[in-house]
């Protein structure tokens, strides 16, 4: 809870999933807490243990997103982002039906009755909660982040839409991930092929 960091990255993308030891963290926390900042807990983003590789894979573990937001996380990461209908299923599941509407992103797929779980996490009411818990910035109001991880070479053709889609608040490059999707064995250290090098400055341009 007296972490330096401005987020906390709770990684299940190959570690086992339980949420009851999520929720167990994310209690700790705030046994632990206030931050230095003096907020309750730091923000903790749960990389999730499924990949956007299609938009059908998504929409099928939506449940897994329903999931580690009613622990009280403060947002999702989503691995191996490879198309835009991906990402859209992966905004629409965090969120509430009754968000604002947002272009090209569906009614919201979070059901009635986590809110409760959720809120006595953040400290506020079940109603405050779910006013709160929408996609920053697409929703300028909203308490949520969204993450994506670009990281192989499926992505790089249509990157631009990827990132671009409404809802997202940061990504990042997988360059080991990168580099074995692009034909490369194993990297050693940070020594990574130049096409990864190239393929990571076009994904952090894509991002600006």
């Amino acid at each position: 809870a007296q972490t330096w960091a401005d987020i906390i990255g709770y990684n299940v993308e190959q570690a086992p999933f339980s949420p009851v030891e999520l929720r167990a963290f994310m209690q700790g926390l705030i046994d632990g807490g206030p931050t230095k900042s003096g907020h309750r807990t730091p923000a903790v983003v749960v990389v999730l243990p499924f990949g956007g590789v299609d938009e059908m894979v998504v929409r099928a573990n939506y449940w897994v997103v329903e999931q580690v937001l009613a622990a009280g996380a403060h947002g999702v990461a989503l691995t191996h982002a490879r198309s835009p209908g991906a990402v859209r299923a992966f905004v629409q599941a965090a969120r509430y039906p009754q968000a604002p509407p947002a272009a090209g992103i569906g009614e919201g797929l979070r059901g009635s009755g986590g809110q409760g779980l959720a809120a006595a996490v953040w400290g506020i009411r079940a109603t405050e909660y779910q006013a709160k818990a929408d996609p920053w910035p697409l929703n300028p109001d909203g308490e949520l982040l969204l993450a994506l991880k670009v990281e192989d070479r499926w992505a790089l053709p249509g990157v631009d839409e990827i990132v671009g889609v409404p809802g997202i608040a940061f990504l990042e490059a997988g360059p080991s991930d990168l580099h074995l999707s692009l034909g490369y064995p194993p990297p050693v250290g940070n020594q990574y092929a130049a096409e990864v090098v190239e393929a990571r400055r076009h994904i952090a341009a894509a991002a600006k």
